[in-house]
């Protein structure tokens, strides 16, 4: 069996009184996300946890703790007695591979073993010193040799791997994001499933003007995303009446800012259905014509909801750096029809007034096209593993 070091979110710790629900929550997060592996609990320290697994569930195991919010870190680590000398001879093993720079970091929980921290690394770094030749640098090592003093016990860790860390889902509520199947919006998404949110999903498309090819992006856009949430909802809401009637009886210059107020009246429909207190979507203040100050207020007057905007002052190659790093830019630059680049005049208006809006939507059947485009949705339910 292979033994797990799993290390939870720092911030967890922070949590007062609600920290034992916030950490049996998380503890119920990671016992689903690696159901079916054969994993053994062997012992919980409260903000981490030691797990064992069997040697061909591992590569499977790594993956998915790669993906459960929560984790902050773990690592496959050997459990030696409370001995130098076997902690010594657990490390032969690690060093056959020499580090080009190192770092000792001793834990030392059981305050009754006679050395304190700072001796055990000393003795530990001089013995891997004299086996490698490799340096110590406290910061930037290219290793770290993490040792837990535990009672009865030595926890060494071999290779550590980074989680995503956050809160688990649905420990902060549950908000609804657009989903445009473009770059921005499922990052913002992934941000707010990493604060503990449970992400409920809208995607607007053209149909019946256009097929609509942005709903299977979005269907694979959430399909890459359910392995952090374990459950989540799409909704596919016809867009292109909506988009027609704007076009035939509003100014094309607020074209945009129109559609974006129909969009999120839809959303806040659906989150009041699904009991969601926010909508989220991946603006960037500036990016576009679309997101300017004054358009975005425009568009946030249409709902009673408040409008959370992660990505509002990132500029978009540091979106497109967590994009790749998430792994969903390969599939949002894929093409398709998105409902917002139709009808798209050549000069759209970067500072909406109010006045004009409004007096533009009093030309339209608002409350006629919400519940039309409502009656034409489609709802997927998706689960994992």
């Amino acid at each position: 069996m292979i033994k797990v070091w799993i290390q939870f979110f720092h911030e967890l710790a922070l949590k007062g009184q609600n920290r034992k629900a916030y950490l049996r929550r998380t503890k119920d997060h990671l016992a689903r996300a690696l159901k079916g592996l054969g994993v053994r609990w062997e012992r919980d320290f409260g903000l981490a946890v030691l797990l064992a697994f069997p040697e061909e569930a591992w590569p499977e195991a790594q993956g998915r703790l790669g993906k459960t919010l929560g984790v902050e870190r773990f690592a496959r680590v050997v459990e030696t007695p409370q001995d130098l000398e076997a902690v010594k001879k657990a490390l032969l093993p690690l060093l056959e591979r020499p580090p080009s720079s190192f770092r000792v970091t001793a834990k030392r929980t059981d305050k009754t073993f006679p050395l304190t921290s700072p001796e055990i690394e000393r003795l530990l770094g001089a013995f891997i010193q004299e086996r490698t030749g490799a340096p110590v640098r406290l910061k930037g090592a290219e290793r770290e040799f993490v040792v837990r003093i535990l009672p009865g016990r030595v926890l060494l860790e071999g290779e550590a791997y980074p989680g995503p860390g956050g809160f688990p889902p649905g420990s902060a509520g549950r908000v609804v994001a657009l989903l445009s199947g473009g770059i921005d919006s499922p990052v913002a998404a992934h941000r707010l499933m990493r604060r503990g949110a449970e992400v409920v999903f809208v995607h607007f498309h053209p149909y019946p003007l256009l097929e609509g090819l942005g709903r299977e992006k979005a269907k694979a856009l959430v399909a890459h995303l359910l392995p952090y949430q374990h459950r989540a909802r799409l909704y596919l809401v016809p867009f292109g009446e909506v988009q027609e009637a704007i076009v035939l009886n509003a100014p094309k210059d607020y074209r945009v800012v129109l559609y974006r107020r129909f969009m999120l009246r839809l959303a806040e429909r659906i989150a009041e259905e699904e009991g969601a207190l926010a909508l989220v979507t991946g603006d960037s203040l500036g990016q576009v014509a679309s997101q300017t100050l004054e358009n975005l207020h425009a568009v946030n007057e249409a709902v009673r909801l408040p409008v959370f905007r992660p990505l509002i002052g990132l500029d978009k190659a540091e979106i497109v750096a967590l994009a790749r790093a998430l792994g969903t830019y390969e599939i949002s630059i894929q093409p398709d029809e998105d409902c917002c680049s139709l009808f798209v005049p050549e000069h759209p208006v970067t500072r909406a007034r109010l006045s004009v809006v409004k007096k533009a939507e009093e030309g339209l059947p608002v409350e006629e096209l919400l519940a039309k485009a409502l009656s034409g949705r489609e709802r997927l339910d998706y689960a994992w593993p």
